[in-house]
């Protein structure tokens, strides 16, 4: 089974991960919510990739294997997050499975019989065979031992069997996938001319000067944007607003919150399990039976205990500490025995006091500078106030204290010093590391003692009656709301209420904002909800259950495959049409203003206007220093000579004029290492971009949630 497991997770479905790239998209939700209701139309298919249709039962059998690899690998059930994860593998296999096989059947791509069986037990060896039967201590692989593992399959358990049948029947596709995509690959070309263009712009460098306006400077109220400019910026660049299905919605969500009357009924089953653990002949049984998060006892030093019991130190042994509550959580300690650590660990604050640079004349003032506050302390100062005043460190709002800490993770000289140390106080020296000189107080001396404990937590858990309470407010609600009108006025009658919206929710989304597990509301959106089918817009939902609260939603709005709509991208394509405005404001008085140089043009158009230079500005990085990414600014200042000026133009943060002072054209620049450079970026991307393209022309139809 060792050997399986290691092929498994070395392989899984090899495919997906040589060839696909499998950029996943998360789906998920109830393996099984909604079947009966598509059913009852009597269509079975779950999708549709290049013409073929995707019948139900045959994604169940791939989902299964994929659950069954899971269960194999990480020795659990998968949880909804990774039932979406598999949901998508599967069905990218599928893709794959029937989009791809096209294209190798149009090409009479084969993988024969004799090339299946040199890959397990011949010469070109699967890595995953290979690493499965390479000797760990020496390195060396024996195909011996391939041969007579094979041999000796049969007598092997069923699942093993099972598994090396799976593998092996993945073979062949993968190693399709693999000629398809080196045939591909192969032609990646790039010209000479192309590569020495392309070293050439990462050589030339130009020292620039450069007239500046940006947007900010005219306020968004004095240009108005219409929805029609709108449309015509979407229209004009419909290559950006390319969107897939989507759907808005308007939601409330009500918590089911333990109450005071919640906590205080755990409180008392709580103290009741305080005294019968003081007196349980075995801890780890106690733990196992009596826990929410059952662990088995284990030695703590002080650095790895909870606060609270770190608080009660000297621990008594057979001493039960707490309950304490934290984090919606009850917990009693008990201490069963103790015994000195390998480690020592001691608990010490520090004021870090960092050189500014690396010459001596920085190491002698950061020196200098933490000899005073050394003495201001030794003075009387106290050291946490010093340590907010002068710590450079992320401890200084916590006074400089570093808690408790083992022996070993920190660096050599503090250490030193800490542990060093016999009493806890101010140490009377600095002590230097390689982060500057440090101020150390010890708070507690290092100890060795180490104690046992074992541990029982309580959840502070809801009551049924207090889930019955949210879970009648949620009715109530429904029962209010019979429209997008009527929901907002519900909502607003009810101060304790808060709506919240969420836009663009895609077909497979699990979460909604920051609701988890949200498949049923996602589906409920799409109108695949068995109890409310067919949502259209202004349909109110029922009560949806999301682990520990309530929802109901109203959908607002629908969006279709295709070219975004104004509405769906106003607000960002309101500030890029906004920019164009004020850039035709600008230049027209940039125009108008006289002068002959920067400055005086700068002058005459008044407020906003900034000149400033810069130097070892590269052509192919597209960056002016100080001011950002300005491709169209560092292109137009190559194209002019010294001294000469380009006119007023729109660049990413406002209007430009620019002037170069002076351009170092790039000399001897290597087209052969960009020649390689080059190709091998495009030869990186080529498996994802080949399994876009694949996927982009099979017309994909995915009908997934109608099932999940």
């Amino acid at each position: 089974m060792a050997l399986i497991n290691t092929i498994r997770e070395k392989s899984g479905w090899a495919v997906g991960a040589i060839i696909i790239g499998l950029l996943l998209f998360m789906l998920g939700g109830d393996f099984l919510y909604g079947r009966n209701s598509f059913f009852s139309n009597n269509d079975t298919s779950v999708g549709e990739v290049a013409g073929e249709k995707v019948e139900y039962t045959d994604f169940e059998n791939t989902l299964e294997q994929a659950k069954q690899q899971f269960i194999q690998q990480q020795q659990r059930q998968p949880d909804d997050q990774a039932l979406g994860y598999l949901r998508d593998q599967a069905w990218n296999q599928t893709l794959y499975r029937i989009a791809f096989q096209k294209e190798f059947d149009k090409l009479g791509l084969k993988v024969s019989d004799e090339e299946l069986t040199d890959m397990v037990q011949g010469v070109n060896i699967h890595p995953s065979i290979r690493q499965a039967f390479t000797d760990p201590k020496t390195g060396q692989f024996d195909v011996m031992k391939v041969k007579e593992y094979l041999r000796n399959l049969d007598k092997q358990d069923p699942q093993a069997q099972l598994a090396f049948a799976n593998f092996e029947a993945n073979l062949r596709p993968e190693r399709l996938g693999i000629k398809y995509n080196n045939l591909l690959k192969l032609s990646t070309y790039v010209t000479t001319a192309e590569a020495k263009r392309y070293a050439e712009s990462q050589a030339a460098q130009v020292s620039m000067r450069y007239l500046f306006v940006p947007y900010f400077t005219l306020s968004d109220s004095s240009v108005k944007v219409s929805n029609e400019q709108l449309q015509a910026y979407i229209d004009k660049n419909k290559g950006r607003y390319k969107v897939e299905d989507g759907r808005n919605i308007e939601y409330v969500s009500i918590p089911v919150t333990a109450s005071v009357d919640d906590s205080t009924t755990i409180r008392k089953t709580v103290d009741e399990l305080a005294a019968q653990f003081a007196s349980a002949p075995v801890d780890s049984a106690f733990v196992k039976v009596h826990s929410d998060n059952p662990t088995n006892p284990t030695y703590l030093s002080p650095a790895d205990m909870p606060e609270k019991l770190r608080s009660q130190l000297p621990l008594q042994v057979g001493k039960v500490y707490g309950p304490y509550a934290e984090n919606g959580t009850y917990s009693l300690y008990k201490v069963t025995g103790e015994k000195a650590g390998a480690q020592p660990a001691a608990r010490a604050s520090h004021i870090l006091i960092k050189a500014d640079g690396t010459t001596p004349e920085a190491d002698a003032a950061a020196k200098a500078k933490a000899t005073e506050v050394l003495n201001k302390i030794k003075g009387g100062a106290n050291f946490a106030d010093m340590a907010r005043q002068y710590g450079t460190d992320g401890t200084t709002a916590t006074g400089g204290d570093l808690g408790w800490f083992q022996q070993g993770r920190m660096v050599p000289e503090f250490e030193k010093a800490v542990f060093g140390a016999t009493s806890a106080g101010l140490l009377p020296n600095l002590v230097k590391t390689s982060f500057g000189y440090h101020i150390v107080k010890v708070t507690a001396p290092k100890t060795a003692q180490t104690y046992r404990v074992a541990t029982v937590q309580k959840g502070i858990q809801a009551t049924d009656a207090t889930r019955e309470a949210a879970y009648n407010k949620a009715q109530q609600l429904k029962g209010d709301a019979t429209s997008l009108e009527s929901f907002r006025a519900a909502v607003a009658k009810d101060k304790s209420l808060q709506k919240v919206e969420a836009k663009g929710l895609g077909r497979g989304d699990q979460a909604v904002n920051n609701l988890q597990g949200a498949r049923r509301l996602v589906r409920w959106a799409y109108g695949n909800d068995n109890e409310a089918p067919n949502a259209k817009i202004g349909d109110v939902s029922p009560v949806i259950e999301l682990g520990d609260q309530y929802v109901i939603a109203v959908l607002t709005g629908e969006r279709t495959k295709g070219t975004a709509d104004v509405a769906s991208v106003k607000p960002e394509v309101t500030a890029l049409v906004r920019n164009e405005l004020k850039a035709e404001q600008i230049i027209s008085k940039l125009n108008a203003a006289k002068g002959t140089t920067l400055e005086q043009i700068a002058q005459a158009y008044g407020n906003g206007a900034q000149v400033k230079t810069a130097d070892n500005v590269v052509l192919g990085q597209g960056q002016i220093p100080g001011l950002g990414a300005e491709p169209v600014a560092v292109g137009k200042t190559f194209g002019l000579k010294a001294g000469q000026k380009s006119k007023a133009f729109a660049g990413e943060q406002g209007v430009l004029i620019v002037e170069p002072v002076s351009v170092t054209p790039a000399t001897n620049a290597d087209a052969k290492a960009a020649k390689l450079q080059l190709t091998g970026q495009r030869t990186a991307r080529a498996d994802g971009l080949i399994y876009e393209a694949i996927k982009q022309h099979a017309n994909v139809t995915d009908n997934r949630t109608k099932f999940f």
